[in-house]
């Protein structure tokens, strides 16, 4: 099974920050877009945020002007820049990569955030 690895979680304070890392593979080819989602226990998993191969980027409302999206000089490369952390921040972060036939998954990260 082909999943992307993701580092960079943590136990942070309220306000500070966290970098997300994530590498596709390079069994993977032609990624179109990257990008950063959370799941919360009983939730569904929601996008904090994706990048294009253009470099277009879209937000959740949530964490707009908080986090940044960008990708590595490597095209399989995703980081989540995470400034002003807040509490409800804390859950589980997953990274994927699609294609035009495929969406891979990473196996998740911890992001933990203390008031």
């Amino acid at each position: 099974q082909v999943q992307l690895v993701e580092s960079g979680g943590g136990l942070v304070q309220a306000g500070g920050s966290l970098r997300l890392s994530c590498a596709a593979p390079g069994s993977i080819f032609s990624i179109n877009a990257m990008g950063w989602y959370r799941q919360a226990p009983g939730k569904q998993r929601e996008l904090v945020a994706s990048i294009t191969n253009a470099g277009v980027t879209d937000y959740a409302d949530s964490v707009k002007g908080r986090f940044t999206i960008s990708r590595g000089n490597a095209r399989n490369t995703v980081y989540l820049q995470m400034d002003s952390l807040k509490p409800e921040d804390t859950t589980v972060y997953y990274c994927n990569a699609k294609t035009t036939y495929h969406t891979w998954w990473g196996q998740g990260t911890q992001v933990t955030v203390s008031s």
